[in-house]
């Protein structure tokens, strides 16, 4: 079914004619239902995906607008990296070009301060840039965002995933209210929506599905002959269906440890989360897990139940839960935001009446499965994409995670879509970056300096493989 046309929308005659000529005739769905609420001034939420045309969305809004005459900035736009900053205001000057003296300025980290500083002396109508380079202008009075009437949070879960919920803040403190909000984001955790109650006015909430909209969770049951099968069967699931993130429930302390440390003797990436675990442990744990930098997760479920990651592409029932509630809660941890998810369940024959439970008061169980072949286990297990560095630095010195990330995107270091989720605590700090840079982010965040002062950085490693990366004799 096609989408309604660029020319049906009350859209300037101008803004209209350069979409013809970039070819854009039809919406797509993020557009053809967020655009003429977004035209009539009102707070949007849009929940789409990379690639749905939500940046043409908000920019033909902010475009709309804008009062060219009036030198002044009057849209402002967040991002969580400087890749996607600096695509967002292409985008907006590509669809802008037909309004003459249109000024886009990029303020992002990693980037000098002084030219930042300079071009914000001269002006400019739209800014897009990430928070943490946005609050240090803030901070030093260099940008004013006092005419600012239209504000944009572009992939608004990734910057909370990568700690930016402080700076978010400070930044919309200084917005003049009222003004309209448009929050874009792939996924909607709890944390968007206590912004969006906090600061947007009846907002409308435009959900488009992902091409693959079958948001199911795929069940699979193997029964098992014996306890010492168990174990087998675990590592024959995970190296057949190679998820990059799977949770391994089981009921008993003694049962996660037991779990990571023999999946840790065969070379996969566990690490086992109980109650038993140090607070310092277990929030170094969990932020291995979230930012990818561990694959398996062996929990209990009490420890698990802070556990809000969307990301989870596997669950795997090591022991069936005590009744269907839990195990309701259990593969609820997969096939979450639109993605469809894959949960197994081992059982034995002491087990069967838990499984009759199961199979009345949820969906029943069409039939046991043969487990893969064992020629699998031949083969290597999947290994984390992103390795956790620990910063001996954290709130109490004021580090904010736009300057761990400045930092690590400087001139010589790695780019924006290396870093993953960046947490600041009270006394240190965690960043994920991509295993193929970590030498470079490394001595990047070694040899540089992040508020002005030296911290030390390096590589937590897996208590249940102790065996680095790489040398890092050097960081001693």
């Amino acid at each position: 079914m096609n989408q309604p046309s660029f020319s049906s929308l009350k859209l300037q005659q101008n803004l209209i004619n350069n979409l013809s000529t970039l070819n854009y005739k039809n919406m797509t769905p993020i557009q053809a239902q967020s655009l003429p609420d977004i035209l009539n001034g009102k707070d949007i939420i849009g929940q789409a995906k990379t690639g749905s045309g939500k940046t043409a969305a908000f920019g033909l809004g902010i475009l709309q607008q804008l009062d060219v005459k009036r030198f002044r900035i009057q849209s402002l736009v967040l991002c969580p990296t400087r890749e996607l900053a600096d695509q967002v205001a292409q985008d907006i000057r590509k669809l802008g070009r037909s309004i003459h003296n249109i000024k886009v300025l990029t303020l992002c980290g990693g980037m000098p301060f002084g030219p930042q500083k300079g071009s914000l002396e001269h002006g400019a109508h739209i800014i897009v840039g990430t928070p943490g380079r946005i609050e240090d202008h803030l901070n030093r009075r260099t940008l004013m965002l006092n005419d600012v009437n239209l504000l944009v949070l572009d992939e608004a879960d990734r910057m909370l995933e990568m700690g930016f919920q402080d700076s978010l803040d400070k930044i919309i403190n200084k917005i003049p209210k009222p003004h309209q909000t448009l929050l874009f984001s792939a996924t909607f955790p709890k944390q968007i929506q206590k912004i969006s109650n906090r600061i947007m006015q009846q907002p409308i909430m435009v959900k488009i599905k992902g091409t693959h909209d079958n948001n199911t969770i795929e069940q699979h049951f193997y029964k098992i002959q014996s306890e010492n099968e168990r174990l087998t069967a675990l590592r024959l699931l995970l190296l057949h269906f190679k998820p990059q993130s799977a949770v391994v429930f089981c009921n008993t302390k003694i049962a996660t440890r037991e779990v990571a440390d023999s999946l840790a003797d065969y070379n996969f990436s566990v690490l086992a989360l109980n109650g038993d675990l140090e607070q310092r442990d277990r929030e170094k744990t969990l932020a291995q897990f979230a930012n990818k930098s561990i694959v398996v997760l062996a929990a209990t479920d009490v420890a698990a139940r802070g556990l809000d990651i969307d990301a989870i592409e596997m669950v795997v029932n090591f022991d069936i839960a005590h009744d269907p509630e839990i195990h309701l809660h259990r593969i609820g941890r997969t096939g979450r935001a639109g993605k469809t998810g894959i949960a197994c369940s081992l059982y034995n024959d002491k087990e069967a009446h838990k499984l009759a439970l199961l199979e009345g008061d949820i969906d029943p169980i069409v039939e046991t499965e043969f487990l893969p072949s064992m020629s699998l286990l031949d083969e290597s297990p999947v290994q984390a994409t992103m390795i956790t560095l620990l910063i001996d630095g954290g709130k109490k010195q004021k580090l904010r995670p736009g300057d761990i990330l400045g930092a690590l995107t400087n001139k010589n270091g790695i780019a924006g879509k290396q870093v993953g989720k960046i947490q600041i605590l009270d006394s240190w700090s965690y960043v994920a970056v991509n295993q193929n840079v970590v030498k470079v982010a490394l001595n990047t965040l070694n040899q540089g300096k992040l508020k002005g002062r030296s911290f030390r950085a390096r590589p937590v490693h897996n208590k249940a493989n102790t065996k680095p990366l790489y040398d890092n004799s050097h960081l001693r």
